[in-house]
């Protein structure tokens, strides 16, 4: 009977963090969709950009609020989720994980300006050169968005690498030694990610690439000091108390 009450509540839970995600979700959608006309020029960046339908501009607003607002809720998200996971971690974990929560937010807008000023612009007057050297280019709203999203959002995740690593090193999943040796197979699957991610083009890969084994090496170095201060913090512990 206590299982049985403890799943109900278990599930109840669980309930409240979907109704409220959600919740929070539409609020933010429906005001990135009330702004997303001031928000137009910054996001097209001036661009002539061509819609073949009355649906095209219901898809483009509504892409625009809610990529817009599963961003914005991600934080929020990620402390409803840390709420619910809470009971099962133990008091060091608990403190941890809310500790990289703003940490990789930060991280993660940091990989989306990236995206949106470094890789989308390059990559798309790239293709837009090469294209315009023998073809008329007609650039339609969806496909421009479309492209933006596929140079901006996957950035946004992978620049939180690092502090993935760091996280997984405090809650002891990882050591700095393991990330090492995973080295040259981590390489191979970033250099996989960033030949998805961006145009077919040397340059652009490169541009997405080498911040990403950057990323990665900056990952093993925040994964040593983390590992050095659990030593220190075990050795500490283990000296006889005077």
């Amino acid at each position: 009977m206590d299982e049985e009450r403890a799943l109900t509540d278990h599930l109840g839970e669980l309930r409240k963090v979907i109704i409220y995600s959600l919740l929070f979700i539409t609020v933010c959608f429906i005001a990135f969709l009330i702004f997303t006309q001031k928000m137009i020029p910054i996001i097209t960046r001036e661009q002539k950009l061509t819609m073949l339908g009355p649906l095209d501009v219901i898809r483009f607003y509504t892409g625009i609020a809610g990529s817009l607002s599963l961003g914005v809720s991600a934080p929020f998200i990620g402390l409803l989720l840390w709420k619910f996971i809470r009971p099962a971690l133990t008091d060091v974990e608990s403190a941890k994980a809310l500790k990289f929560i703003p940490a990789m937010l930060l991280s993660f807008v940091g990989g989306l300006l990236f995206g949106f000023y470094v890789v989308f612009p390059f990559s798309y007057q790239f293709l837009l050169n090469l294209g315009t050297t023998n073809f008329e280019m007609m650039i339609t709203t969806q496909s421009y968005f479309s492209f933006l999203l596929m140079t901006t959002i996957p950035m946004g995740f992978l620049f939180e690498v690092p502090f993935v690593l760091m996280f997984l090193t405090a809650v002891e999943i990882l050591t700095p030694e393991q990330l090492a040796k995973s080295r040259k197979y981590a390489y191979v699957v970033l250099a996989i990610v960033s030949a998805i991610i961006t145009p077919p083009d040397f340059v652009s890969q490169l541009i997405v690439l080498i911040p990403l084994f950057i990323l990665y090496e900056l990952g093993i170095g925040l994964s040593k000091i983390v590992f050095q201060k659990q030593q220190k913090a075990i050795h500490a512990d283990r000296l006889p108390q005077t």
